[in-house]
């Protein structure tokens, strides 16, 4: 089991991919990390955004065997590759994914500048990749779909 965390403004005990964006990195999902530490990050920028009252991190365990499982369709990247960029881009357009379960870097800040470059037409898909290799980057696990987001296990929450 792992643990995975998902930063918001409120206690998430059930989560759902219906609130979920669009136009995010791997589409409209419900998203978590690994890293408490962007868990918090990502909790404070949504406090800030909708002016809410509390940060608060939800806990959760996840069988990762299941990210091997014949049963689900998983898309993993290992780094910000040229397939991962192009997903990325794909998704923000509001493109379609059939995937179960999506499991690569977060576009952060100085990622995202990056991405936006290169879709803008003012970087290469080749100089972005460069330049996203220098960048420290935080995983993501994005959940898509009713079969899969169901285990997830709520563990606690946490303000921060």
């Amino acid at each position: 089991m792992i643990r995975l965390y998902h930063g918001s403004t409120v206690t998430v005990r059930k989560p759902s991919i219906r609130p979920g964006r669009p136009n995010a990195d791997f589409g409209k999902g419900f998203y978590t990390t690994s890293s408490y530490e962007q868990a918090v990050r990502w909790a404070h920028i949504k406090q800030e955004r909708e002016e809410a009252l509390h940060a608060i991190v939800s806990v959760f365990e996840f069988d990762e065997s299941l990210l091997e499982s014949p049963d689900l369709n998983i898309r993993l990247f290992n780094g910000a590759d040229e397939s991962w960029l192009y997903f990325v881009t794909d998704c923000r357009k509001s493109r379609k994914h059939y995937f179960d379960l999506v499991q690569g870097p977060v576009a952060n800040d100085k990622v995202f500048t990056t991405v936006n470059l290169f879709e803008s037409g003012v970087l290469s898909a080749g100089a972005a990749i460069l330049q996203l290799k220098a960048y420290k980057t935080y995983d993501q696990l994005s959940f898509h779909t009713s079969n899969v987001i169901k285990e997830l296990k709520f563990i606690e929450s946490i303000e921060v």
